[in-house]
């Protein structure tokens, strides 16, 4: 069998499994267009993709006519038409996935955010200054955590490490499971806004998260407070962010996820003096590309046997 990986940008996929058993193509550049990644996948029976780099739509699926497998690192992809894939007889799979690098790297960008890590580095490598900005205190600040899931929960423990008081939010979220993990359910999303010194999200994409911090949301928040968003962009109106960091509304951002990527070179997010960006690296371990990389393979095997594994759909 032919098999692709896509967008693996570190060249790391075929180091990490053993691909002997297939063709094995690696594609490190991102196909920009539908068109680019048609054209480059016809003659691919299998293809591996990377969470939701390269979606998997009903009309890109219909131009794959050798596609046998679909698989995606992770147990969930929401970028992939399953119903599309199902109709057309294509077998999509999935692979396990850790939750603990993205909750370590929410604390990289609160912790840089908060003592200007990222300023103060440029400037003692470059400028010459010495102590130019004034760090924010975490021990006796909020967090505010728009979801309290499996990453949430992790993320709220370390704050109360760091001595934090926590406010958690989500439309389902009870005081039970709040107060379970040391937190506080706010009444509201609005009134978690307001009382937060930090809020971190931590939701699923759905209809109902779509949105759901929009201009009305940020100017809810306190001028001094830091926005940092590991989860899904599209939770936030983005262009509503970006008009409340520029007005000074919002003190900072911290973002791991971009309505579109790789983040165009002219956007804004990459020149604001208030925004601490990486390219989206939250899953981006080496035991996650481990899990991710080994389990497609072990994927292939079971399909190529008549016994496919971790079938989602």
């Amino acid at each position: 069998m032919r098999c692709a990986v896509l967008d693996d940008y570190q060249d790391a996929a075929a180091g990490l499994a053993d691909w002997s058993r297939v063709d094995l193509t690696v594609f490190r550049e991102h196909l920009d267009t539908e068109d680019e990644v048609a054209e480059a996948l016809a003659e691919f029976d299998v293809v591996v993709i990377m969470r939701e780099r390269t979606p998997f739509p009903a009309s890109l699926i219909a131009r794959l006519p050798r596609l046998k497998l679909l698989i995606t690192s992770g147990m969930r992809n929401a970028s992939i038409d399953l119903k599309a894939a199902a109709a057309k007889g294509i077998t999509v799979c999935g692979t396990a996935s850790s939750s603990t690098p993205p909750v370590e790297l929410t604390w990289a960008l609160i912790l840089g955010l908060c003592r200007h890590v990222v300023p103060e580095n440029a400037a003692f490598r470059t400028a010459g200054a010495w102590q130019s900005t004034i760090g924010t205190d975490l021990a006796g600040a909020t967090l505010g955590l728009l979801g309290l899931g499996k990453i949430g929960t992790r993320v709220a423990a370390i704050a109360k490490a760091f001595g934090m008081e926590v406010l958690a939010w989500s439309q389902n979220l009870t005081v039970e499971r709040a107060e379970a993990v040391g937190a506080v359910l706010a009444s509201s999303k609005e009134e978690l806004l307001a009382g937060s010194d930090i809020v971190s999200i931590h939701l699923a994409l759905s209809d109902r998260t779509r949105g759901l911090v929009d201009a009305a949301a940020l100017a809810a928040m306190k001028p001094s407070a830091l926005l940092v968003n590991t989860s899904r962009a599209a939770i936030v109106d983005t262009e509503a962010m970006i008009a409340a960091l520029s007005a000074g509304r919002l003190a900072g951002a911290g973002l791991d996820v971009f309505d579109l990527e790789p983040l165009p070179l002219d956007h804004p997010l990459r020149t604001l003096p208030t925004v601490l960006a990486t390219p989206h690296l939250g899953y981006v371990t080496r035991g996650n590309y481990f899990r991710y990389f080994t389990e497609a393979v072990e994927d292939i095997d079971a399909f190529a046997a008549g016994e496919p594994v971790r079938v989602l759909g």
